[in-house]
């Protein structure tokens, strides 16, 4: 199941950085090459479309480290009491319901569906991420969130 959700991750971000380059590079052509003429002092699509094109491409950055980063996940099982760390698929229970989480170094927020499961992809850079990292089989955690103090329990890490 892991691969699965390796696969499916890279092909998203493969597809944004994709449809970016293409946008960055029209943004950045028509900076350079487009007719640009200022039609008064008021008039600043020059300068609007050189920010487009700047944040377009540090975006493009960011995407191709993120796929980097998505491509040394290691896919491996977790054996009886290890920790949660990157690669993790981790059951969580909260309020007496169990979902699960795919625990990566990005993309977190994602959400997936494999072979029918549902499996939100968290980072280690999330109030969750971060709060579940290194716990083990049977161990609870809390997390305050804005509206209530949460309370889970690491059901299992494969």
């Amino acid at each position: 199941m892991k691969k699965k959700i390796i696969e499916e991750l890279l092909l998203k971000v493969r597809t944004e950085l994709s449809a970016l380059e293409s946008a960055s590079k029209s943004a950045k052509a028509y900076v350079t090459d487009g007719d640009i003429k200022s039609d008064g002092k008021y008039d600043t699509r020059g300068i609007e479309a050189g920010y487009l094109a700047g944040a377009q491409e540090k975006r493009v950055e960011e995407l191709k480290l993120e796929l980097q980063m998505l491509e040394e996940i290691p896919i491996r099982d977790f054996s009886k009491g290890e920790e949660v760390g990157i690669g993790s698929l981790v059951d969580l229970t909260f309020k007496g319901q169990t979902r699960r989480y795919f625990i990566a170094p990005t993309a977190g927020g994602t959400m997936l569906n494999i072979d029918g499961t549902p499996i939100l992809v968290i980072s280690t850079f999330s109030p969750i991420g971060d709060a579940v990292f290194g716990t083990s089989l049977g161990e609870e955690f809390e997390l305050e969130t804005p509206q209530e103090l949460r309370h889970y329990k690491v059901e299992a890490i494969s």
